[in-house]
């Protein structure tokens, strides 16, 4: 082969269609604005703690009012007077910005220092009234029953609570 056989093949192997790889835009909002692995954030209320909010992860996105929680989280709880009242575990979560509202999500598990525990699927917090809510299966036990249900509205120290519709008997622990 000589040199102008070989600078032919050469030419032709170059004048392939080039592959590019597919380009993904993402809308400004779809990005947060914000972002923080292993982060700590505290919720005041005229310089008292009402709780304290640990997440593996943490996503901000301020244009929906909204910060996304993953990673494993937990929150403890604080009554008007600064004192520890629970504390709340779940895989994921997220904040309503604006009214400081939360939501937990999957494997949620509430200890409450009573000596209370709640294990259910989603919780809601309320800010305002610091009560807690779901609309799902629950299984709390007490240091005198055990008692299963759906739905479920309660103070967030699960001292006082009231389930919708029961499904399992309470019991009284020994």
């Amino acid at each position: 082969m000589n040199r102008c056989h070989i600078a032919a093949l050469l030419l032709l192997a170059g004048c392939g269609e080039k592959i590019n790889p597919a380009v993904r835009t993402l809308q400004g909002s779809a990005l947060p604005s914000q972002e923080s692995w292993r982060s700590t954030v505290y919720f005041t209320d005229s310089a008292r703690i009402k709780a304290i909010l640990w997440a593996g992860h943490i996503a901000d996105f301020q244009g929906e009012r909204m910060t996304f929680l993953d990673d494993s989280m937990h929150v403890d709880f604080f009554d008007g007077e600064g004192r520890h009242t629970s504390l709340l575990t779940a895989r994921r979560g997220r904040v309503n910005d604006a009214t400081q509202d939360f939501e937990a999500y999957i494997d949620v598990v509430v200890v409450s220092d009573s000596g209370s525990t709640m294990k259910t699927d989603s919780l809601f917090w309320t800010n305002a009234d610091r009560t807690i809510h779901t609309n799902s299966f629950v299984d709390i036990t007490s240091p005198t029953e055990h008692i299963t249900g759906v739905g479920l509205v309660s103070d967030q120290d699960l001292k006082n609570y009231r389930i919708f519709r029961v499904t399992g008997q309470a019991a009284k622990h020994e």
